[in-house]
């Protein structure tokens, strides 16, 4: 009947959205990129340039990394507790989350860096705004394949 048309089944309603646990808040531009290192910590990347790791516990940021001299826009964790950034500089950085410096900068790339993902072992793929892939050996700074070809958009 109308009546229940106008009220509805109430179990079918949405939920209310509840409010956030914790805001981090530093960034001066947009986040774009976030990673969880695992041990209670996050790191994010951001249009500003930085990465900053911020303790989830107390929503303190404890380090923010410089270096990009563009946007970040990619992040990935490695298994050795390290942060590897990609950045419309066209590089990839690699960092010590304990002291904040950078380990090694990767370049190689002729376009904006989109996306990373580790695939162990040291290594690390990279996607680029070119449409490519780049597999990278953390430890001998080199890319460890051919360039992969065969996107036909940017590899985000």
């Amino acid at each position: 009947d109308h009546q229940d048309m106008e009220h509805g089944d109430r179990s079918a309603r949405p939920h209310p959205v509840s409010q956030s646990e914790l805001t981090l808040t530093g960034h001066s531009r947009m986040v774009t990129a976030l990673c969880a290192l695992g041990d209670g910590r996050l790191t994010s990347g951001s249009w500003d340039e930085t990465i900053k790791i911020w303790n989830t516990e107390t929503g303190q940021c404890e380090q923010t990394l410089t270096g990009h001299y563009d946007r970040v826009t990619a992040l990935c964790c490695l298994a050795d507790g390290r942060v590897a950034s990609g950045s419309w500089d066209k590089t990839i950085k690699i960092w010590n989350t304990e002291t904040g410096q950078c380990d090694l900068t990767l370049t190689g790339h002729s376009g904006w860096v989109t996306a990373l993902c580790a695939v162990g072992n040291g290594r690390v793929a990279s996607g680029c705004k070119n449409k490519t892939i780049k597999i990278w050996n953390t430890e001998t700074c080199q890319c460890d394949l051919t360039t992969l070809i065969g996107h036909s958009g940017w590899v985000t």
